[in-house]
């Protein structure tokens, strides 16, 4: 299994069951009942995973101006990681439910911090269960391993210099983007100068990720130009961004970078300007 493919099929991860040099992460969640993903997990789950909260594990404290899901220091997530038993060998699977994008952000931390041994399930457990593969309830662990934080500060960037890349994503549902309804954060819009790519459209008809090539060509089409490496993207609180990261990585267009504040952090200022409408 190539580290330079982000996804990994259901096949291919049975075959690394019980292999202690292996890490499986469930990232269920559901955003609107915060027990659910537990819950799930203590009822079925890929065996031998361990299972990750949105809210406590890979989020930080909400001050009220860093946005809904704050990204934690390197320190709190290299603690984070090594309870689970992840070292900087140990490769890592992370899941969700199915079309997600909890999973996603799993992979991305991971990668912020220099580990690149990280896949996504792809097709989330709805592909295991669909492959009638095993499942294990209860709780799984693994013995705490030391990770060390590697920071790349290059995956992300602050609010004050968001404005200043060449192509600003929005992955937000088009209408929360124009501002039309707004049903989580405080005020309704957008960044000045982003384009709607809502990261819902990275999947096909059947409910699968698109071939790498429609999926380029897709993306391409959004950046309309602009490099990867000249592109920002964010969501509402830096979640479901990192799907569309994971999706240019998976076309082939790797270097974009993670606003992680995202939209509920960019209007907590009231100083920072907002657009409403479409931009393109």
């Amino acid at each position: 299994m190539s580290d330079h493919n982000p996804l990994i099929t259901p096949e291919a991860l049975a075959e690394r069951m019980g292999d202690a040099a292996w890490a499986i992460v469930d990232c269920r969640t559901d955003l609107t009942n915060p027990g659910w993903g537990r819950s799930t997990y203590l009822q079925a789950h890929i065996p031998g995973a361990v299972h990750a909260e949105l809210d406590t594990d890979l989020s930080a404290a909400r001050t009220g101006l860093n946005g809904r899901h704050p990204l934690p220091s390197p320190e709190d997530l290299a603690h984070v990681f090594s309870r689970w038993g992840i070292d900087n060998q140990v490769h890592v699977v992370a899941y969700d439910a199915g079309v997600d994008f909890f999973a996603a952000r799993l992979w991305w931390s991971l990668r912020h911090l220099g580990h690149d041994h990280v896949h996504v399930l792809d097709g989330g457990y709805a592909s295991w269960q669909a492959a009638r593969l095993p499942t294990s309830a209860g709780e799984d662990s693994r013995p705490p391993r030391r990770f060390e934080a590697r920071v790349r500060p290059d995956l992300m960037l602050a609010a004050p210099r968001v404005m200043e890349s060449g192509r600003l994503l929005d992955a937000r549902a088009p209408e929360r983007y124009r501002g039309e309804v707004e049903p989580l954060d405080r005020v309704a819009g957008h960044i000045p100068g982003a384009r709607s790519y809502e990261w819902r459209r990275s999947f096909g008809a059947d409910g699968g990720l698109l071939p790498a090539r429609a999926l380029r060509a897709q993306l391409e089409g959004a950046l309309a130009g602009a490099s990867p490496d000249d592109t920002v993207v964010y969501c509402g609180s830096g979640v479901s961004a990192c799907h569309v990261l994971l999706a240019m990585a998976v076309a082939g267009l790797e270097g974009a970078r993670l606003y992680p504040g995202s939209w509920s952090e960019w209007c907590a200022d009231p100083t920072r300007p907002v657009a409403t409408g479409d931009e393109g």
